[in-house]
């Protein structure tokens, strides 16, 4: 090819490639200029992200919870329970500087205050002027709970927690001439005990777990020969007792923390929509009670030191509070006592292992002692 014909076709060659790469440029630096906002955009938003996270200026400590005077104690008393009205009880009788484990107070005839040593399988009494003596001392299974007959004779719910057996037993006055009720052989494990005016008894089955529900309540006929269920598939029945009319049986739950209220159409025989709950309690534990003249109930709460007050309704209306309770000491208060034709509460409790060891205290209740079957 000529030179000259060279130069043109390089010159144009030149031109084409000059005005494409021109052309080229320009495209990619509009690219990048498109894509320069974007990127500023997530690097600021990024930034604005660390910077919330990252700690303030002035180091501001997080919130936090604090205890007050109403939830520093061991056993705080519920919020639904703070307001109700509440009394202080007295020390009435120290039982024993140990920490034994005291149940089932029951006024005999004469007036002397009868109550369990389980951990001495020893029946105790205790006379108005404080005078202790020993009634009688068991074999396994050992008292858990009294009741006094019209005759005078002490009926004892005995039982064998490690075993998980018990019976029933009877004895004079005096310990002696003992009988027994229910055998060990039938099954039960006996916790409680409470007369009906015939002189049947109602008594609970402390048997089974919250998941394996096998205790109840059972009913013995006055002359002993029949045991009929009336309340079943309980886990671990404790405390039971009737109202005035005999026509309410009462029954804590100790493993669900319940307080059944049981209509009956007679002895042993539940009335249609006779069953209901009438009370969850918080922590532990309902164990055994008593009813007054007007049909309050009084539910002694093991593990909290003090007794739950409760109208016919089953609705909470106040409470006797033992000393030390917020210190941890008294706690194990496991049952009580309602004085026949007064409105005196006593109440058994041990502080285990706190150093104050065994006591009755002393408290009144909204109303007399419920006219018991062994009084009549």
């Amino acid at each position: 090819m000529p030179t000259s014909e060279k130069e043109k076709s390089t010159g144009r060659l030149e031109a084409v490639t000059g005005a494409g790469s021109g052309s080229g440029t320009g495209s990619g630096r509009r690219r990048r200029s498109a894509a320069l906002p974007r990127r500023t955009l997530i690097i600021a938003a990024l930034c604005a992200s660390l910077a919330a996270c990252a700690p303030a200026a002035r180091d501001v400590p997080a919130p936090k919870l604090a205890y007050d005077a109403e939830t520093r104690g061991p056993v705080p008393i519920p919020p639904a329970e703070r307001s109700l009205q509440a009394v202080v009880a007295e020390p009435w009788c120290k039982v024993s500087d140990e920490g034994l484990v005291l149940e089932g107070p029951a006024f005999a005839r004469d007036g002397g205050l009868l109550f369990c040593d389980v951990s001495g399988r020893r029946v105790l009494r205790v006379t108005p002027e404080k005078r202790l003596s020993v009634v009688l001392t068991l074999d396994k299974p050992g008292p858990a709970g009294l009741a006094v007959h019209k005759d005078g004779r002490v009926f004892i719910a005995a039982l064998d927690l490690h075993a998980g057996t018990g019976s029933v037993v009877a004895v004079k006055p005096d310990g002696t001439g003992l009988q027994t009720v229910v055998p060990q052989s039938a099954g039960y494990c006996p916790n409680d005990l409470v007369f009906d005016a015939r002189g049947g008894f109602y008594f609970t089955d402390f048997r089974g777990t919250s998941t394996d529900p096998k205790g109840g309540v059972y009913h013995v006929s006055p002359d002993f020969k029949a045991v009929t269920p009336v309340l079943p598939r309980l886990a671990m029945a404790n405390g039971v007792s009737l109202n005035p009319d005999g026509r309410e049986l009462w029954v804590t739950e100790f493993s669900r923390n319940l307080l059944h209220r049981v209509r009956l159409s007679d002895a042993t025989t539940v009335a249609p929509i006779g069953t209901a709950v009438a009370y969850h309690f918080t922590g532990p534990a309902p164990d055994s009670m008593r009813a007054d003249g007007d049909g309050n109930l009084y539910v002694a709460m093991y593990g909290q030191g003090r007794v739950l007050a409760f109208n016919k309704s089953g609705i909470p209306i106040g409470q006797v509070l033992l000393p030390g309770r917020d210190e941890g000491h008294n706690l194990n208060s496991t049952s009580l006592a309602i004085k026949p034709g007064a409105n005196d509460l006593y109440v058994v409790t041990t502080d285990g292992k706190g150093g104050r060891g065994t006591t009755i205290f002393h408290a009144r209740g909204f109303a007399k002692a419920l006219p018991l079957y062994s009084h009549q």
